[in-house]
């Protein structure tokens, strides 16, 4: 099972930012990701045929993502299946509102 030490993680919110890294754990195997930028977002879009294949955008949006960790969840069905729909919540993003003036 991969592992990282505090001074890893340091030094990834220090790339990334503060609140841009999660874990991923799948039993017994982990990820570390990071929040999507824009451009990782366009780019995962753009191989999945605008998001139409859902499965080819979420496997890009994993390695794009993607900082360290077992690779399993990236290359067995099993543990990708189960990592999934734990991407949804990088995506996550505020609320906005429209009023009409």
């Amino acid at each position: 099972m991969f592992t990282y030490t505090a001074d890893q993680l340091k030094d990834w919110k220090k790339k990334y930012g503060d609140d841009k890294i999660f874990e991923i754990v799948v039993g017994e195997k982990k990820a570390i990701l990071h929040k999507p930028t824009r451009t990782d977002l366009s780019f995962a879009m753009a191989g999945s045929s605008q998001a139409k294949d859902s499965i080819k955008f979420a496997e890009l949006l994993l390695r794009t993502c993607w900082i360290e960790g077992d690779m399993e969840i990236q290359n067995d069905d099993e543990y990708f299946f189960a990592a999934v729909p734990k991407l949804e919540i990088l995506s996550e993003t505020k609320e906005a509102e429209i009023k009409k003036l």
